[in-house]
């Protein structure tokens, strides 16, 4: 029995300095480690002169993704059937709500609508804006140009019907090497996005408020 009980306590002195070695090596056995690169982008602030000013309310819905773009990694494509990320790097948030929070932005930049937000805020709009993200890439095999391709749905909210849907698409080249001249190209391409989002949003709601007013 002695000899037992001795053998169990040099077998319990021997694990716990392995399972500290276990816990140490946690990266080297595929534990996560934050990224050391975090991004964000910019809203839209200049657009179209002639935009009417409307006196009808929005709501921007967080955009529905695939599952390849709902996070927060930054998505590449060597290929066409292929997707990757980039490593040690991240947005600061999920992309459809780093993007929902742009249009939102962007919306009150333009200086056309007397109300716009999130659907969380509660606001009694006369609008939501549905949205879908398409792309939202690097295309590697593509000399690296960056892709950005938004769906669109207007939704009068009385009627839950959709007034009119369009696809936005725009790509931009990076200037230079490195994931900051590939995260400026993000910008661009995101940029034009969002000002024709913006412009066609608006335009296109007045046109429904003006007719339903005849």
């Amino acid at each position: 029995m002695k000899r037992l009980i001795g053998r169990t306590l040099r077998l319990a002195i021997v694990a716990v300095p392995l399972a500290f070695g276990v816990a140490a090596c946690g990266n080297f056995l595929g534990v996560p480690k934050a990224a050391s690169n975090i991004f964000t982008l910019t809203p839209k602030s200049t657009f179209q002169p002639g935009l009417p000013r409307v006196d009808w309310q929005l709501v921007i819905e967080e955009p529905l993704a695939s599952g390849g773009l709902e996070g927060a990694r930054i998505a590449v494509r060597p290929s066409d059937l292929e997707m990757k990320y980039f490593a040690d790097t991240r947005w600061t948030e999920r992309a459809p709500k780093m993007i929902q929070t742009l249009l939102v932005e962007s919306f009150e930049n333009s200086g056309t609508i007397v109300a716009v937000g999130r659907q969380a805020i509660g606001l009694r709009a006369d609008y939501s804006l549905k949205t879908e993200l398409r792309e939202f890439q690097v295309e590697s095999y593509r000399n690296g140009q960056v892709r950005v391709r938004i769906n669109a749905k207007l939704i009068r909210q009385s009627r839950q019907a959709i007034m009119n849907s369009a696809s936005f698409e725009a790509v931009a080249s990076p200037t230079g090497p490195g994931i900051k001249q590939t995260v400026r190209a993000f910008d661009a391409a995101l940029g034009v996005v969002l000002r024709d989002i913006v412009e066609w949003t608006i335009r296109e709601g007045q046109a429904a408020q003006l007719a339903a007013r005849q």
